[in-house]
């Protein structure tokens, strides 16, 4: 899984680390919620997003539906899995 390193025009060094947590906006069903992921994550989503087509509140909406426990816990958990189907 190729993962972007700029994600906005202002990117600072914590940005560029894959590493980093930063808390992000995100809107789920038309209601406006935050997630805090490490940078690896947030490109991880995007890709994913845009592969299937999808912006990045859609497929968190759809991650949203089926989870059971902490949000930003679920989408690492997806990403991770898609990462693993697409390493078959």
């Amino acid at each position: 899984m190729a993962l972007a390193v700029k994600d906005t025009i202002e990117d600072s060094e914590e940005d560029q680390d894959p590493l980093a947590i930063r808390k992000r906006s995100v809107v789920i069903s038309g209601h406006r919620t935050s997630v805090s992921l490490e940078n690896a994550f947030w490109f991880g989503l995007k890709e994913v997003a845009g592969r299937k087509g999808q912006t990045v509140n859609q497929l968190v909406t759809e991650i949203d539906s089926g989870r059971t426990g902490n949000l930003s816990s679920a989408i690492r958990v997806f990403i991770l899995l898609e990462a693993k189907e697409r390493w078959r």
